[in-house]
């Protein structure tokens, strides 16, 4: 059981893993730490946190445990105010969805890699944010990847995955490249296709008709594009070149796929869909 928790960013992943771990009973006292005063003082109404404060490293005084979940352009700032009160028995983990970035921001912030520090990253989240968008239920059966160093230690690697298992979600282990090269394919590709597609739509001058008659395929592509600006932004220039890469890998197919289309070739569209709907049922099963 986690005595003390830090929870540095109370929004959806951080309220979340708050709710998840009181509901299994795995954590005494949470504290909440953010520049919003009034989503700090909902946190606390909605039993999230137990108490907050404006400054982080006040926040963390005393934690057993703390986790940064903060946008990756925050990291390294929000870790040079907490590096100086850390105590050297406190876990430090995170849940950025670019860990070369975020071991980086700790680097710097400390001069080192402390033995405590387990970058990690759960794969689940929802489009909405903020500390009311949180639900205990977000990890249930989900994925939480953990990206280990040289330098962290076997205890503190332990009770980060113990405290993941509490919230019912399946941890596993992982390089920070290889998770970094993973996840540009898995996660950061479709939400800069979701967001290319929609800021392509409102640019139309018939954006409006556009957009009433859109259905509800229209509506689950799009989903994700409704997710934090500020987030994502910071994602992309984090993890540029395995993004990058897997950009350039979707364009020549994309290009593929038009000349296909330009050139009345039924063949390979129906060759191209047919191999993609046996992939997509293959995931989904």
């Amino acid at each position: 059981m986690i005595g003390r928790l830090a929870i540095l960013g109370v929004g959806l992943i951080g309220g979340s893993l708050a709710l998840a771990l009181r509901r299994a009973h795995h954590v005494g006292e949470v504290v909440g730490a953010g520049r919003r005063e009034d989503n700090l003082r909902r946190a606390v109404e909605l039993g999230v946190v137990d108490r907050y404060s404006l400054d982080p490293a006040e926040a963390v005084a005393g934690a057993d445990v703390v986790v940064l979940a903060v946008p990756l352009g925050a990291m390294e700032a929000l870790c040079r105010r907490i590096a100086p009160v850390l105590g050297p028995a406190t876990i430090l983990t995170d849940v950025g969805s670019a860990k070369g970035a975020v071991v980086q921001a700790v680097r710097a912030a400390f001069g080192r890699l402390p033995e405590g520090f387990v970058p990690g990253h759960p794969i689940a989240g929802t489009e909405q944010s903020g500390v009311e968008a949180a639900f205990a239920d977000l990890f249930y059966h989900r994925r939480v990847i953990l990206t280990p160093l040289a330098e962290t230690g076997l205890r503190a690697l332990g009770e980060v995955r113990e405290m993941w298992e509490a919230t019912g979600a399946i941890v596993e282990e992982m390089a920070v490249d290889h998770h970094d090269h993973v996840l540009a394919a898995t996660s950061h590709l479709p939400h800069m296709l979701a967001f290319a597609l929609v800021d392509s739509l409102a640019r139309l001058e018939d954006k409006h008709e556009v957009f009433r008659y859109a259905a509800g395929g229209f509506r689950d592509f799009t989903r994700i594009a409704s997710s934090d600006p500020v987030m994502w932004r910071d994602i992309c220039l984090a993890n540029r070149e395995a993004l990058l890469e897997m950009m350039g890998r979707f364009r020549g197919d994309l290009d593929r796929l038009a000349e296909a289309v330009d050139s009345g070739d039924g063949d390979t569209l129906l060759e191209i869909f047919r191999r993609a709907k046996a992939a997509r049922d293959a995931f989904a099963g």
